[in-house]
């Protein structure tokens, strides 16, 4: 039975380049994904997980304008529409392809929406997307921190990239949605806050805080305060390109994911520089500061916390983040979904992927040997426990998945995407019209 809340986990396939372009840290082959992948699609059944967040490598399958090796998604993609677990497909996950180069190109929005268009032609049976994930982490990493793709350190690098990133994004939506209308999409977006230490270091504080809505500002077609206007315009931005985002808004097939994890949270001092603050407000708080914001229903889409000498810490740390997730939906917001990330552990995350040390990280569901954790018997048990208790008392939205071997969907699917390839103009009115009701 299709379950109306999402227990899901993930299989981490971040693809960025660090070292000015000559290594590509690609974690599905270092978690060894590509050698195990139906024994993961299996572990994913045997948790009796209904939703996975999976994204083809789009480093090998995107391969040059128009140019698209389909092998391996192929292969993957049908066994696991075959065991009947719906995908939220990741199609953009920190790196792009060579060709494409890093963020700073402005040919990416283009390129990457040709892309979504024929993965969603490929695959008519696929309902749910996060075209990129962690658009605000992938351009502070990449053009701000300096770490991955063009390891750029300034506040014009970073807006170049973000605008190009959340344009991307907003462009593969569109393109999806004259191939699958009903399509929904699931923002995984860190949820961040910024803790001033002292009155001193309020400012930055505050332009920090201002700054982590800016990618999901500009995806929802938010108007921004007078402070991330200026400063966008400030650092490259133009007037036409901010009306882009102001004119596109396809917030109403929208799901808001909010990821957290115990270094979301930062300490702030007068200079500007921060450093981790651990845990002080928590998912609940944090979460519901960006639903008061967006008004939209809300996934906790990334969690996970390393496995200690204790061995018991990462079960404890399931344990609250569920808490959270149950205070937020107690307090009445429609939330519809919670995720362990990942499946299996993840290596070199220790030091955000920007050095190659080879080094395990014990943060999954599973060992890289697939056995599975303390973590993995805790999140079985929960899915097991709550199942049968939140379709009867959640407040949570009644969200329209189908089931991804629902046939005759996906046939209908396809008829309505011929029928919007011929009513192309007629549609956009509509759209156009609906923006009244946002």
């Amino acid at each position: 039975m299709l379950r109306r809340f999402m227990f899901a986990t993930g299989i981490e396939n971040s693809a960025p380049l660090i070292n000015n372009g000559r290594r590509r840290i690609d974690e599905l082959e270092k978690c060894g994904h590509y050698t195990w992948w139906q024994k993961d699609i299996d572990l994913v059944k045997e948790m009796d997980i209904q939703v996975l967040r999976y994204g083809p490598p789009l480093h090998t399958t995107f391969c040059g304008a128009g140019k698209f090796d389909w092998e391996f998604a192929d292969t993957v993609l049908r066994y696991i529409r075959q065991q009947q677990i719906i995908p939220i497909i990741d199609l953009c996950h920190f790196g792009v392809p060579d060709f494409i180069g890093d963020f700073q190109n402005p040919d990416f929005p283009m390129l990457f929406a040709q892309y979504a268009t024929a993965f969603a032609k490929r695959y008519p049976w696929v309902q749910l997307y996060t075209p990129v994930n962690e658009m605000y982490i992938c351009a502070l990493f990449s053009a701000y921190y300096g770490w991955w793709n063009e390891q750029l350190t300034t506040d014009k690098s970073f807006v170049t990239a973000l605008k190009h990133i959340v344009k991307a994004n907003v462009l593969a939506m569109e393109a999806i949605l004259a191939i699958r209308p009903d399509a929904i999409f699931i923002q995984s977006e860190s949820s961040e806050y910024f803790h001033a230490e002292n009155p001193r270091a309020i400012k930055p504080a505050e332009l920090m805080n201002a700054r982590r809505f800016l990618s999901l500002d500009l995806n929802y077609g938010k108007r921004l305060e007078s402070e991330m206007y200026e400063y966008l315009m400030d650092n490259g931005m133009t007037k036409e390109e901010y009306h882009f985002f102001l004119d596109n808004q396809l917030k109403r097939h929208c799901i808001m994911g909010n990821d957290y994890y115990v270094t979301n949270e930062h300490r702030v001092s007068e200079d500007g520089a921060t450093r981790a603050s651990g845990e002080i407000f928590g998912y609940h708080v944090i979460t519901s500061q960006y639903y008061e914001r967006y008004k939209l229903p809300v996934m906790h889409t990334e969690t996970n916390l390393r496995e200690g000498p204790c061995g018991d810490e990462a079960v404890k740390w399931l344990w609250k983040e569920w808490a959270n997730v149950m205070r937020v939906r107690n307090d009445g917001l429609p939330i519809l979904g919670f995720t362990w990330y990942s499946l299996t552990d993840q290596v070199d995350w220790d030091t955000a992927l920007r050095e190659e040390n080879n080094r395990v990280n014990p943060l999954g569901l599973y060992d890289l040997n697939r056995n599975i954790r303390a973590v993995g018997t805790a999140y079985k048990e929960l899915i097991k426990e709550w199942t049968e208790v939140l379709p009867t008392q959640s407040v949570c939205l009644n969200v329209p998945v189908v089931s991804p071997g629902n046939n005759r969907i996906t046939c209908e699917s396809n008829k309505r995407a011929r029928k919007d390839e011929d009513n192309q103009q007629d549609t956009k009115t509509l759209l156009q019209a609906g923006k009244k009701d946002i």
